[in-house]
């Protein structure tokens, strides 16, 4: 973890929205902080909250600004016409002195010790690099950032960056700027510590010019599911849930969240895509089919954890500590 930054310590309850104000064109920002004022836990850049929306549905938001800015959390909120409403509730219906459950922080996507940081952004995934520019400027390491965007009117944060102007590049894409990651990559120090987060795509594009020159994959954050790579087959499977002493059929087409949630065993679970973490199970027994955004290729080998709503077995039995 990099020097200032601090291990995020769970935590769920009420907080009250202290402030809401607009980032960006399509980009709300809250300002939240504990009931009668009282102060939320640290938190390290990368880290993310969860928040239950009124319906009990349950959505997930990287922690940003400053983290040394004690006592609260912010986010910053996407207005997704095509999404699956969390993100128009939060824009239209949550006003400051709203409350709102929320459970945090958790860090799937935490800040390693490096003498030089090269971070990329593209459009909202600004969001969980800011912090770590915070972190990273403050203890004197060398860094630059790679920030992409369809337009800047809708590239939020752009003011906080403007104090490390010569170390930020902005590629407007209704301007005809275009990121070369091939070129990226390529002028990368062999120790320079690479972090992206943003579109699939983006992301893909830059683990494969990685992935072509052998170099270590880049740290990065998916805000929507990556494609699979080659064919995958389905099949019937069985899981048992050893804390709870049941054992499930898993079959074609459905999900192991889906049928455990069936038994009545609670399972937390929020994007279920794969690309959140919430559902993460403890692996036990047996070799799991990985189909998540979130596990490096290094602990998908290990096979220690994996993500129960949109991964499935290669074994015909899994043993999961749920």
């Amino acid at each position: 973890m990099h020097g200032d930054a601090v291990e995020p310590v769970e935590w769920a309850g009420d907080v009250v929205v202290v402030d809401k104000s607009t980032v960006s064109a399509a980009i709300t920002q809250l300002t939240l902080r504990g009931i009668d004022d009282a102060a939320l836990p640290e938190w390290a850049p990368g880290a993310h909250i969860e928040v239950t929306l009124p319906d009990g549905t349950l959505r997930q938001y990287s922690l940003t600004g400053d983290p040394t800015r004690a006592g609260t959390w912010t986010v910053a909120v996407l207005r997704e016409a095509n999404g699956r409403g969390g993100s128009q509730y939060i824009h239209d219906h949550v006003s400051a002195g709203d409350k709102l459950w929320v459970r945090g922080p958790r860090n799937h996507f935490p800040l390693i010790e490096a003498s030089e940081y090269r971070f990329v952004a593209g459009g909202i995934g600004i969001t969980p690099l800011l912090p770590m520019i915070y972190a990273v400027a403050r203890s004197g390491a060398s860094w630059s950032l790679d920030y992409c965007g369809r337009e800047r009117s809708n590239m939020a944060f752009l003011e906080h960056l403007s104090p490390w102007a010569d170390r930020v590049r902005l590629f407007a894409g209704s301007e005809g700027e275009r990121i070369d990651v091939v070129e990226l990559v390529n002028g990368l120090g062999p120790e320079t510590a690479l972090y992206c987060c943003g579109p699939a795509r983006l992301l893909v594009a830059i683990d494969d010019a990685c992935k072509a020159v052998g170099r270590m994959p880049p740290r990065v954050e998916y805000f929507s599911p990556k494609q699979l790579e080659g064919a995958t087959v389905d099949s019937e499977f069985e899981v048992e849930l050893a804390s709870s002493g049941v054992s499930v059929t898993v079959p074609i087409g459905r999900s192991i969240l889906d049928v455990v949630r069936e038994t009545g065993v609670q399972v937390l679970a929020s994007c279920e895509e794969g690309t959140c973490g919430t559902c993460e199970a403890e692996v036990i027994e047996g070799v799991p089919d990985h189909r998540d955004s979130v596990l490096s290729d290094a602990e998908k080998a290990q096979n220690t954890f994996m993500m129960i709503c949109v991964s499935r077995s290669c074994s015909r039995r899994l043993v999961l500590d749920l």
